[in-house]
C-alpha cells in the first residue's frame, strides 16, 4: 500500500513530503484547493501522459515520488512482474518515480532503474487503483461488465489459456484468407503462366551457356585472324632452323658439355631446362589450337540460333542472364504447383482452423459457464450493497448471452438495473441517473475489492449527489474497503465520509513569495474537528457545527468495520 508521496515542483506544489497509513483515510479541501494535483501526480505513477504543463513556472523539471509496501497479499504478484522485467527485487518496499523535463520529456524509475512507461503503468495497476467520477462511464463499457464477472469467476487462467487459443485461431484464418486470394490470383493467370513455363522450360537452359556461346561466336567470326597469328607463333617456336625450341635445346646442350670444367653451368642448364620445358608446353597448345581454329558455317548459325533465343528470353522477362532466366521458370514453376496443389492445401488449412476453432469454442464454453455461476453471485451481492445506498426496490439482473468468438470470449454480458418494482429492467447506463450509477460503481468496487490483489484504492469524489443516510452508508463500504490491511483513501466535499476517515489531510492554498502554492498536510484531532464543523455549516463555524462535527467523529470510532 502507499506509505510515503514526495512532489517537488508540480503546478501549484514547490515541495510536498507527506505519509500515509492503512486504513481509511480522507482527504478534504475547498475547491480549487489542490485536491486534483494530488491525483494529478498519483496518476503520473500508474502511467498517465506527462504534460510540461504540469512543470511548476520556472523549475527545470517536477519530480514525484511513491514509496509503497509490498505485504504479503501482493508479494507474489509483484516479485513475478520484477523477474519478467529483469529488475531487482526488494522485499516489503518498492518506490515509483516520474520525472517531467520543462521542455515535457519524461522519465519514469522503479526502484531508481529506468523503465518503459508501459511497465511503470503495468505494476502501477497491481499497487493503486484511482476511482473519480470519470470512471462511472465504464460501468456502459461491455468490457468493463466482462471484467466484472471474469474477476468474481476467477477466470484469470482459463482466459490466458482461451485467449491463446483464439490468437492461434486468428492467425490460421489470417493465413487461409491469404491462401485464397493467392490461389484466386494464380488461377486467374494460370494459362498465362503454363505458356511462359513452357517457353522457358523448352529452352532448356543451362547456367553459364551464354557466356559460353558468346566466346565461341566472338572466336569464329575472327577465325582467319586467329588461325595466321597462330601458325607464325607455331613457326617461330618449333621452326627447325631457328626455332625457339632448337635453339634452347642447343643452349642446354653447350652448358652441359663445360659443366666438368664450368661448375656453374649446371644450374645454368638446370634453369634453361625449365624453361623449355614450359616453353614446349606453350608450343604444344598453339600447335593444337591452330588445328581447332576453323569457321564452321552451320555452327556459327546454330550459336547465333542459340543466343537469339537467350537474348529473347531475357527481354521478355526483363532479366539479363540465364541465371536469372532459371530463377524466373522454377518461380512459375512454383506458381503452378500451388494451383494445382492449391484445393489439397486449402483444404488442410481449413481443416486446421476448425481444429482451433473446436478448440476455442471448448475453452470458451468453460468460461461462460463460470461467468454464469459468477452472475447469479453478483446479482445477490449487488442488490445487498444496493439497498442500504437509498434503492430499496432495487433490481440488478446480469445476463450472459452467446456471441461471437472474440478475444474475450463467445459471451455478450449486459447488466441490467431497475430502481424501482414498476420499472423495466434495462441496461444500467441507459436508466440510472448519475447518483445511481456511482452507487453502483461503488458497490462494484467493493464487491471485486474482495476478490483481486489491490492494496490501494483512492475515490475521487464519487460522493457527489448524494448526501445524509446515503452518504454514511457509502462512507461506511469505503471504509470497509480500506480494512484488512488495505488501504482506502476518499477525497470527498461529505462530513459524514470524512468524519469516519482513521488519518484526515486537508489540502489548502497558500500566497507564498513565489506565488500560490497549494500544501497537503495531516489534521489532529482538534483541527480535524474543526474542518468538519466548517464543512458542515460553511465559513462560519458555530459551536452546533462544532458539536455535530464531535459526534460525528465519534460514530465513525463506534462503527468500526
Amino acid at each position: 500500500m502507499l506509505q510515503k508521496l514526495h512532489i517537488r515542483n508540480f503546478t501549484l506544489i514547490d515541495e510536498l513530503d507527506i505519509s500515509f497509513f492503512p486504513g481509511f483515510s480522507v482527504i478534504t479541501g475547498e475547491t480549487g484547493a489542490g485536491k486534483s494535483i494530488i491525483l494529478g501526480a498519483l496518476g503520473l505513477l500508474t502511467g498517465n501522459r506527462a504534460d510540461a504543463r504540469q512543470v511548476k513556472t520556472g523549475a527545470p523539471k517536477c519530480v514525484v515520488e511513491a514509496t509503497f509496501s509490498t505485504g504479503h497479499d501482493i508479494y507474489g504478484t509483484i516479485k513475478k512482474f520484477f523477474e519478467d522485467n529483469d529488475l531487482d527485487f526488494v522485499a516489503d518496499e518498492c518506490i515509483l518515480r516520474r520525472e517531467v523535463s520543462a521542455a515535457g520529456k519524461s522519465r519514469a524509475f522503479i526502484n531508481d532503474t529506468p523503465v518503459t512507461l508501459a511497465a511503470m503503468r503495468e505494476l502501477g495497476e497491481h499497487l493503486i487503483d484511482i476511482h473519480s467520477q470519470h470512471q462511472n462511464l465504464l460501468l456502459g463499457k461491455e468490457d468493463f461488465q466482462v471484467s466484472v464477472l471474469d474477476i468474481m469467476a476467477s477466470n484469470a487462467t482459463a482466459l490466458s489459456c482461451y485467449r491463446s487459443a483464439y490468437l492461434s485461431l486468428q492467425e490460421a484464418k489470417a493465413t487461409l484468407e491469404r491462401m485464397k486470394k493467392e490461389l484466386a490470383a494464380n488461377e486467374a493467370e494460370a494459362d498465362f503462366m503454363r505458356f511462359q513455363y513452357k517457353e522457358l522450360a523448352d529452352a532448356d537452359l543451362v547456367a553459364g551457356e551464354q557466356e559460353e556461346l558468346e566466346e565461341r561466336a566472338q572466336t569464329m567470326s575472327h577465325a582467319e585472324e586467329i588461325k595466321t597469328s597462330l601458325y607464325l607463333v607455331d613457326s617461330m617456336m618449333n621452326g627447325e632452323d631457328n626455332g625457339l625450341l632448337n635453339t634452347l635445346k642447343s643452349a642446354i646442350s653447350h652448358l652441359d658439355d663445360i659443366a666438368p670444367v664450368f661448375q656453374k653451368s649446371t644450374a645454368l642448364s638446370e634453369r634453361l631446362n625449365n624453361c623449355y620445358i614450359e616453353i614446349k608446353d606453350v608450343a604444344d597448345e598453339v600447335g593444337a589450337s591452330v588445328d581447332d581454329i576453323e569457321f564452321d558455317p552451320r555452327e556459327m548459325q546454330q550459336i547465333n540460333d542459340r543466343l537469339d533465343t537467350i537474348y529473347t528470353l531475357q527481354h521478355k522477362f526483363h532479366v539479363d542472364n540465364v541465371e536469372a532466366l532459371i530463377e524466373k521458370r522454377d518461380e512459375i514453376k512454383q506458381r503452378l504447383d500451388s494451383v494445382d496443389m492449391g484445393d489439397e492445401k486449402l483444404e488442410e488449412q481449413q481443416l486446421l482452423v476448425d481444429e482451433l476453432t473446436s478448440i476455442a469454442k471448448e475453452q470458451a464454453a468453460r468460461i461462460t459457464e463460470k461467468r454464469r455461476k459468477a452472475a447469479k453471485q453478483v446479482e445477490k451481492e449487488m442488490s445487498e450493497r444496493l439497498v442500504p445506498l437509498g434503492i430499496p426496490k432495487v433490481r440488478f439482473e446480469v445476463n450472459v448471452l452467446p456471441d461471437e468468438l472474440s478475444y474475450d470470449g463467445a459471451d455478450k454480458v449486459v447488466f441490467l438495473f431497475s430502481a424501482n418494482s414498476s420499472s423495466p429492467m434495462r441496461p444500467v447506463e441507459q436508466v440510472a441517473s448519475g447518483g445511481e450509477i456511482a452507487r453502483v460503481m461503488l458497490s462494484l468496487k467493493a464487491m471485486i475489492g474482495n476478490a483481486v490483489e489491490l492494496p490501494t484504492i483512492i475515490f475521487d469524489e464519487i460522493d457527489t449527489g448524494v448526501s445524509g443516510r446515503v452518504a454514511e452508508q457509502m462512507a461506511q463500504i469505503m471504509k470497509e474497503m480500506g480494512s484488512n490491511d488495505r488501504q482506502g483513501i476518499s477525497i470527498t466535499h461529505l462530513p459524514q465520509i470524512a468524519a469516519l476517515g482513521t488519518t484526515h489531510y486537508k489540502v489548502a492554498k497558500e500566497e507564498t513569495a513565489t506565488g500560490t502554492a497549494s500544501r497537503m498536510t495531516i489534521l489532529d484531532d482538534e483541527a480535524r474537528v474543526r474542518e468538519i464543523a466548517q464543512m458542515l455549516s460553511g465559513s462560519e463555524v458555530t459551536q452546533a457545527a462544532v458539536d455535530n462535527a464531535r459526534e460525528l467523529i465519534e460514530k465513525g470510532k463506534n462503527n468500526n468495520v
